[in-house]
């Protein structure tokens, strides 16, 4: 599943062809997404201009003066800017058309991704309100981390991928970060002291700006906004390295299933 990496590198990718263009259009070739796409879409986009293309999270939103489409790219979808009159392939399941003459085209082969639309903020969404802060924001520290952690027997590796504690950080950068502060992940969230929570905070925010300047991971469908792949993957430690030998201490990677993932780790370096 794309993580905060690659739906950033996918906002960066697309805003410079997004911003201050009037829609002209919308194409809905399958509304059958994970949430069906409204009916009121069309209507609702024809003739507004993008004000902003933002993050939350996971959610990209294009943000215009009547309201805000908020979309998710699910397991396998990804966003293109093209030519409008480009042949569509087999998943290109909606097209927001732009004056100019291109178009973003939403593909999603898997139909988990989603493209709804709200009047009210966005944050007030009933998939955005409880979300936690962003990783890479002043609000997500040590102390921040240490207060949520408080009393709790969830593993450390659950409670990063909590998107109402942090969002965002999914299960590739949650074992990358958790390597990177010698956490074992299976541990009790409550009983690492403050100091190594400050220490994950900052790996977790280390990671997760790496990933972006690479331009995200490729693990199966994920590519970038402009069809290139992402990088990170190169740079990844732990994280589907079962079996290897860990590169800081040469012990085997681990692997195991914990809260229904995949999870690595190495037994000597992560205590």
């Amino acid at each position: 599943m794309p993580e905060l990496p690659e739906v950033e590198t996918t906002r960066r990718g697309i805003a410079p062809h997004l911003l201050d263009r009037r829609i002209t259009d919308v194409v809905v070739r399958d509304a059958r997404l994970r949430w069906p796409v409204p009916p009121e879409l069309g209507e609702q986009l024809r003739g507004q201009r993008i004000g902003a293309v933002e993050r939350r999270g996971k959610y990209l939103l294009l943000r215009t003066g009547v309201g805000t489409a908020i979309l998710h790219l699910g397991m396998s979808g990804s966003l293109r800017v093209v030519p409008q009159d480009s042949a569509p392939a087999r998943h290109d399941h909606v097209d927001i058309r732009l004056a100019g003459g291109m178009a973003l085209r939403l593909h999603d082969p898997r139909r988990f991704g989603a493209l709804l639309w709200t009047v009210d903020p966005p944050e007030t969404h009933p998939l955005l309100k409880n979300l936690g802060p962003e990783p890479l924001s002043d609000a997500f520290d040590g102390a921040y981390l240490a207060a949520c952690a408080h009393g709790r027997r969830t593993p450390v590796k659950a409670l990063l991928m909590d998107g109402r504690v942090v969002v965002g950080v999914g299960n590739i950068y949650a074992s990358e970060s958790l390597f990177r502060a010698g956490i074992d992940p299976r541990r009790a969230a409550g009983r690492i002291a403050a100091a190594r929570h400050e220490r994950l905070a900052a790996c977790v925010r280390e990671v997760l700006v790496e990933a972006i300047e690479s331009g995200g991971t490729t693990l199966r469908d994920f590519v970038r906004e402009d069809g290139r792949p992402g990088y990170f993957r190169v740079n990844l430690r732990v994280y589907g390295r079962g079996g290897e030998a860990c590169p800081q201490c040469g012990a085997v990677i681990r692997s195991l299933v914990l809260a229904q993932r995949n999870t690595f780790y190495c037994p000597d370096c992560q205590r």
